[in-house]
């Protein structure tokens, strides 16, 4: 985009009071920022109040600033990730977000530029989930990456993260056309509250770092937008309008996931809730959105023939993804113990797990040690216990 055409983009998208309904309807009545920004102010109250039209006559207080920031940020891209201001009606803008009441008039993007979303399931869950609900996460990001899918999620801690981690990992078990000429799905797509020149949270630096190798970071804010609470309720509407389907993990009853799935079922998008323990809060929702019609999955298949997406070539590539899965399963079926038996699924004390197992003390603790080293049992805040592996 050449600077001028980006100043003027940018002006639109920071001018106070005109939000995106507006400044499409300027662009469907005067086809671009510069024609918009060179009417007459009787001109633009044809199409927008009064204050919006007096607004549109001065340039925003931060314009500069935006375009020395966007600008540099554009010039800093690699060669293995790179930098875009996608705009309405750009080629690589996602036709999926055409679909909502209010697109974004620009959209930031980064990492591999010339991919595509193909089909997509968005996947969205707690930022405190369970050990046995971030391990989920993993797992059908992973199953449902390799299947060919684009999971798209919003890279918050908890279940964002571990779906985001899964999907690169099934990125290697993807089979893909090497001399295919159309561009490949990306594996994993983060939708972000923040601008796209800071990483929020912290913790997912080097989560990132990995993803623009393979998939792709947008936002709708602009550069050097800190984590405003506001923002990310807000985004959520892209992050349901890029999937076919919203699979909700683990969600407490008033979990921002719920408004991801009810803005899925808004744009006519599938819902789909994985069931959990009936003692864990973060299981709530989930049942909630099953008792109003959500589909209950329990495994990839099950997303993949709910969205119609069980194609013969994609159950080839999940079944050769979940067969490492598969093996290490059954590797544990046949090592289990008793003390997993009376474990379950559902967090439990160590006073209830002894008087299940009729341990003492310190055979008990010694025994779930050993678990906890091998990556079986977690240990849960408030001295609960949760078992992670086996059927």
């Amino acid at each position: 985009m050449a600077p001028h055409d980006l100043r003027a983009w940018l002006r639109l998208s920071l001018t106070d009071g005109v939000g995106n309904d507006a400044a499409r309807r300027l662009l469907a009545c005067f086809g671009s920022p510069q024609a918009i920004f060179a009417q007459t102010e009787a001109a633009l109250l044809q199409v927008v109040t009064p204050q919006q039209a007096q607004a549109l006559r001065q340039a925003p207080p931060e314009l500069a600033v935006q375009c020395v920031r966007t600008e540099h940020w554009l010039s800093h891209a690699t060669a293995h990730a790179g930098h875009a201001v996608w705009t309405l009606g750009d080629r690589h803008y996602p036709e999926a977000l055409l679909q909502l009441a209010d697109p974004p008039l620009m959209l930031y993007a980064q990492g591999q530029l010339e991919g595509t979303l193909g089909n997509a399931v968005a996947v969205v869950g707690s930022r405190n989930p369970t050990p046995q609900g971030a391990q989920t996460a993993e797992q059908f990001g992973e199953a449902l990456s390799a299947a060919g899918l684009s999971v798209v999620s919003g890279l918050a801690l908890g279940v964002d993260g571990a779906a985001h981690r899964g999907a690169l990992r099934g990125a290697q078990h993807r089979a893909c056309d090497a001399l295919s000429t159309h561009a490949q799905p990306w594996c994993t797509v983060a939708v972000v509250g923040t601008g796209l020149d800071r990483v929020y949270p912290r913790q997912h630096q080097a989560l990132v770092a990995d993803m623009v190798q393979q998939g792709l970071l947008i936002s709708e804010y602009p550069l050097g937008t800190p984590p405003l609470a506001a923002n990310f309720p807000k985004r959520n509407r892209l992050i349901a309008a890029l999937g076919l389907g919203t699979l909700v993990v683990e969600a407490a009853l008033q979990s921002g996931s719920l408004i991801t799935a009810r803005l899925a079922l808004d744009l006519g998008r599938e819902v789909l809730a994985i069931p959990g323990s009936i003692h864990s809060p973060q299981s709530h929702g989930c049942h909630a959105l099953i008792r109003q019609g959500a589909k209950l999955v329990e495994t990839a298949q099950d997303v993949l023939e709910e969205l119609h997406l069980m194609a013969p070539q994609q159950s080839l590539w999940l079944a050769s993804a979940l067969g490492d899965a598969n093996s290490n399963s059954l590797q544990t079926n046949q090592a289990d113990s008793a003390l997993l038996a009376h474990l379950g699924y559902a967090p439990v004390s160590l006073d209830a797990l002894q008087a299940r197992s009729g341990l003492d003390t310190a055979q008990l603790q010694a025994l779930l040690l050993t678990l906890e080293l091998n990556g079986q049992v977690a240990r849960l805040p408030g001295g609960l216990f949760q078992r992670m592996k086996g059927d």
